[in-house]
């Protein structure tokens, strides 16, 4: 049951992730008040980087920001090998 609710967890924060980015790109177009970029690193921190990522190469959003190209991937990185570790 627990690996279900982890599951879940990270289905609803990717998608989450993935929205806020597009949001955020929206925003940016539209010259809005913008999500602050800690909101959006700390998605991807706390278990979002594939929908951040997808969210950076599909709405082309953040691509350009070293912080975002190293620091999205390598929290990707890291949920796969909690994953692996942690919930085979």
């Amino acid at each position: 049951i627990m690996n279900r609710f982890v599951a879940i967890y990270y289905l609803l924060i990717n998608i989450i992730s993935f929205i806020f980015y597009g949001a955020d790109k929206r925003k940016a177009v539209r010259g809005d008040w913008r999500i602050p970029e800690k909101t959006l690193l700390l998605l991807a921190a706390a278990g979002g980087g594939i929908g951040a990522f997808l969210g950076m190469q599909i709405f082309r959003h953040k691509t350009r920001h070293l912080q975002f190209v190293i620091l999205v991937p390598a929290c990707v990185i890291l949920h796969l090998v909690l994953w692996f570790f942690v919930l085979r």
